[in-house]
């Protein structure tokens, strides 16, 4: 006895993107993009967290194993470390301030009327999102010049 297939189920279709499908998502739109990197940053901002206590603990071997710490934190591979931990911490912060904006529904704007060609809710929220952007650009060239000073 067979069984039928649901015509509400989709059939598997085979990846044929490979590798490029981590990165090209197809007809995603940038708000698609920057809510993943939200993600990645927030979990990128958690290990350093747990990092940062670890590196704590290294206070209690004495003097000595503070003093190498350290050492390893203050050299050039640890110093780009910091600055990304700290564009990634501009980045969440001011991304998830957009993202909670957005979802209490105060850059949805007045509604507008159902006329083609249709405006979707997106597209209206896209200015805040290239000011969100720019203001973490200008925030990430100051934190970089701060650094190099």
């Amino acid at each position: 006895m067979e069984t039928e297939v649901a015509s509400s189920e989709k059939p598997h279709l085979p990846n044929r993107l490979g590798v490029k499908g981590w990165v090209w998502a197809g007809r995603y739109t940038l708000e698609r993009y920057l809510y993943t990197l939200h993600r990645l940053t927030g979990l990128g901002l958690l290990l350093y967290v747990a990092l940062h206590l670890g590196a704590n603990g290294f206070r209690l071997g004495g003097e000595e194993s503070w003093t190498s710490a350290i050492d390893f934190l203050t050299n050039p591979f640890g110093r780009v470390v910091e600055y990304l931990v700290m564009a990634a911490f501009a980045f969440h912060a001011l991304n998830g301030g957009r993202l909670i904006l957005q979802h209490l529904g105060y850059t949805l704007g007045k509604p507008k009327p159902p006329i083609y060609p249709y405006v979707d809710s997106m597209r209206r929220r896209r200015p805040l999102t290239w000011v969100m952007l720019a203001v973490i650009v200008a925030l990430a060239i100051y934190i970089l010049v701060e650094f190099v000073t």
